[in-house]
């Protein structure tokens, strides 16, 4: 049995890609149809996934090291203009995602996002799926600093009032942890998403989890007490 964490655990912290929503085959074709209309040398499937989860310009820099802001820029108005009429709803929502929210926030523990999403397209996805009003706070790349900078955590903390020590992220690439680690924050990688368990053990996780819902299997099930951050 996996051990629970050790201390209250006040705020859950979700990467969306590859940790709530399944999303990579969007993000991949959207990508690949943006470098088709750049006409540009063109970038596998594994290397487009790779990416996801850093902010949309940082993330064509490292598909095209070198290339200037401009192009980037471009890269990125060409991606939006490609995934703007796809729709995500709550069936691309891994299985268990809206139980486990919902259980969590019974509990008393506040729940929120981490992504590498613009605000646009986080706003788009959670009217899709239904869950605009299932977290206290989100954060977005174009909001602040790209994963894995871990400004995006710190910005969460503040705004709850909730400290490092008292929180948790999950996420399924490393990015997230390695962002989870600088904010000095304690994370848990999902082996579903896009990065292997190898990559994700680098930034020493508590746990890897196969299912999203296996998460509650290490929070305390009792209503935790709010740890104000310093």
């Amino acid at each position: 049995m996996p051990q629970l964490l050790k201390w209250p655990v006040a705020l859950v912290i979700f990467d969306w890609d590859g940790t709530l929503m399944d999303s990579e085959l969007t993000i991949v074709r959207g990508m690949q149809g943006a470098i088709r209309e750049m006409g540009t040398e063109k970038r596998s499937h594994e290397e487009i996934s790779n990416i996801i989860g850093l902010g949309l310009n940082e993330a064509v820099t490292a598909l095209y090291p070198g290339t200037t802001p401009q192009f980037a820029q471009q890269m990125a108005d060409h991606y939006r203009s490609q995934v703007s009429g796809v729709r995500q709803g709550r069936e691309s929502l891994f299985p268990g995602v809206i139980e486990l929210l919902e259980e969590l926030r019974e509990r008393g523990i506040r729940v929120a996002v981490a992504t590498g999403k613009s605000r646009r397209g986080l706003n788009q996805v959670l009217e899709e799926s239904g869950l605009q009003n299932h977290f206290h706070a989100t954060r977005c790349a174009d909001e602040t600093q790209s994963k894995p900078h871990p400004q995006m955590l710190l910005e969460l903390l503040e705004s709850l009032q909730v400290a490092p020590e008292a929180a948790l992220m999950v996420g399924d690439t490393e990015y997230d942890l390695e962002m989870a680690t600088r904010a000095r924050v304690a994370s848990i990688g999902v082996s579903y998403g896009v990065h292997s368990i190898e990559r994700l053990q680098r930034h020493n996780p508590i746990a890897c989890i196969a299912k999203i819902d296996a998460l509650r299997e290490f929070v305390p099930p009792a209503a935790p007490a709010f740890v104000p951050a310093e």
